[in-house]
């Protein structure tokens, strides 16, 4: 166990170490402001919901995306969110989307573009939650807030030997991140943190011969720092089964459909087929084909994996005439121009590639 000459050693002593180190090696990221300039609310909140659940290189072409097509929060406000939704497709975790959308346009109506500098001001507004509004809080507007992401966690959770099984270990970890958290530059020293997560205290390997914070570390010093921080069991994804039919017209069209707003997907482009559960009877499948039509069963499935279920689906494919209607809530669409035209999630374009045959 730690003493409290330990504890109060790292509260003192990291934060120097590791604003010197950030300020020698910090990562140039687009969202990022250079030394001396001061962040872009808009840029560090963009990036800040776009990077929840989501790597940094995954994130990079669509905050540019969406930066040069929707340069201030006013831009975005006045977009349809069918255009947000688009730009947002094969991201993931479609919610962020949605509620970015919303948060644009309270701010863009109720606060004159202009966002709240304080915590308790964005954690009021769509979408911002506690780590999101310390972290344009501190980054942004640089107050002392504390930040903590996963990569935060892991590098509190070294340090001080944190044995306590996560997610139940994760006030103890906040408390400790606010005991080392500085008055003067937060925001710098909650991305020092984020950095040293990401590109030396990694999850496997850890670099612990360059790590700034080197002899501060107690799992270093005992030598089991890829121990921490400690996980529970992991618990199986359940899975759920379903089916999907794609739809080909002799124009080259195919048939698609908006998910409902609300739920998982919610507001994004699909091609019909029949709710997804784990008692799904494949003998009535063909119940839920969204058009009289020949169809035929393609072999194989096709394999996604969300948060909290893994989904297997059944595709089934028929070719209809030029002149067929679309059923009441789906329409036509260019086979070749899906992509640019409908907001397709990361499942639904696996469908469309095994239905092709791709």
């Amino acid at each position: 166990m730690l003493t409290r000459a330990s504890r109060d050693a790292k509260r003192k002593e990291a934060a120097p170490l590791l604003l010197a180190w950030y300020d020698r090696s910090r990562r140039r990221l687009p969202w990022r402001a250079e030394p001396g300039e001061r962040a872009d609310p808009y840029a560090v909140w963009l990036s800040e919901i776009m990077l929840q659940q989501t790597t940094v290189q995954a994130v990079k072409p669509y905050y540019l995306r969406f930066l040069h097509v929707w340069p201030t929060v006013a831009d975005l406000a006045a977009a349809p969110v069918e255009d947000v939704m688009k730009e947002w497709a094969g991201l993931g975790y479609y919610s962020r989307a949605r509620n970015l959308h919303a948060c644009a346009k309270a701010v863009a109506a109720d606060l004159g573009g202009v966002f709240p500098g304080d915590e308790a001001g964005l954690r009021a507004l769509p979408g911002i939650g506690p780590y999101t509004s310390a972290a344009i809080a501190a980054i942004a507007f640089g107050q002392r807030a504390v930040v903590v992401d996963g990569n935060v966690e892991r590098v509190v959770a070294r340090l001080f030997s944190i044995s306590e099984a996560m997610p139940a270990a994760k006030p103890l970890i906040r408390a400790r991140a606010d005991e080392m958290t500085p008055g003067a530059r937060a925001g710098d020293f909650a991305q020092a943190m984020m950095d040293l997560g990401a590109t030396i205290c990694t999850p496997r390997k850890p670099a612990c011969a360059i790590c700034p914070l080197m002899d501060l570390c107690s799992a270093r010093a005992s030598g089991d720092q890829e121990r921490f921080p400690v996980r529970a069991a992991k618990v199986e994804r359940p899975r759920r089964f379903g089916a999907i039919f794609y739809a080909r017209r002799a124009d080259n069209c195919v048939l698609v459909r908006t998910r409902p707003p609300k739920g998982l997907l919610g507001g994004m482009s699909e091609f019909p087929g029949a709710v997804w559960s784990v008692d799904f009877d494949m003998n009535t499948a063909r119940e839920s084909a969204p058009l009289a039509a020949r169809w035929r069963r393609l072999a194989g499935e096709v394999e996604h994996v969300f948060t909290h279920f893994a989904l297997s689906l059944v595709v089934f494919r028929a070719d209809v005439a030029a002149d067929a209607a679309a059923p009441e809530g789906c329409r036509w669409r260019p086979e070749d121009k899906l992509e640019q035209m409908e907001a397709l999630p990361s499942v639904m374009l696996k469908v469309a590639a095994h239905a092709r045959g791709d």
